[in-house]
């Protein structure tokens, strides 16, 4: 079972949920557009935004000027694709490696379904959900994922639908940044907010 507990979190603060959230939608922020958004303090929303960034999910950049001024900083979602973190991508090259690793030394059966991309897809995304505090179950033939009992659910329960979105947005950037077939496809619909299972999706079975 992880050692991590929710409070250490980066999702454990809803000001930093919500600023994520924000960026996900539009990237390329500035702490001036944040901070219109949140009423943060400009302070306020640097800490949480290098806490972003040292966890992989947030990326910074100057902005490109052409005219006399000191260029602004840009933040992004680190979404595996359009825009990667150097973070992010250290993550996932090392949840492989002990993957690997660990399927070696325990001789695992691994389900013929999953490819190499596969288990390194959900080797990146099991240590990503430990990091968080979680605790994961993972189904390697109906492809779930469940975070049941979610504790954010009950720490941020005004908030659950601006905190599952940007949780699946950042399970995908991990997958995405692991390279692979598989997807988040959703969460699966429950009446109670502490039942969290993902669903992810297999490239293969994807139909036009």
């Amino acid at each position: 079972m992880s050692t991590v507990t929710v409070g250490y979190s980066a999702i454990s603060s809803y000001s930093r949920v919500e600023i994520l959230h924000l960026i996900q939608e539009q990237p390329r922020r500035t702490i001036g557009e944040l901070q219109e958004a949140t009423d943060l303090h400009p302070n306020t929303i640097r800490e949480h935004l290098a806490r972003l960034i040292s966890d992989g999910f947030v990326v910074a950049e100057k902005e490109h000027r052409t005219t006399r001024g000191r260029p602004r900083v840009l933040y992004s979602a680190a979404d595996g694709d359009a825009t990667r973190s150097a973070v992010q991508r250290r993550k996932v090259r090392d949840a492989a490696q002990r993957g690997d690793l660990m399927r070696r030394v325990l001789t695992l059966d691994v389900p013929d379904v999953l490819e190499t991309r596969a288990l390194h897809q959900i080797d990146a995304l099991v240590e990503e959900l430990e990091d968080e505090g979680f605790d994961p179950i993972i189904d390697d033939t109906a492809l779930t994922v469940d975070l049941t009992p979610c504790a954010h659910a009950t720490a941020q329960a005004d908030h659950r639908e601006v905190l599952c979105s940007v949780h699946l947005s950042l399970l995908q950037g991990v997958l995405t940044e692991a390279g692979g077939p598989l997807a988040v496809d959703g969460m699966r619909s429950s009446c109670d907010p502490s039942v969290c299972i993902i669903q992810l999706l297999h490239a293969a079975t994807t139909h036009d």
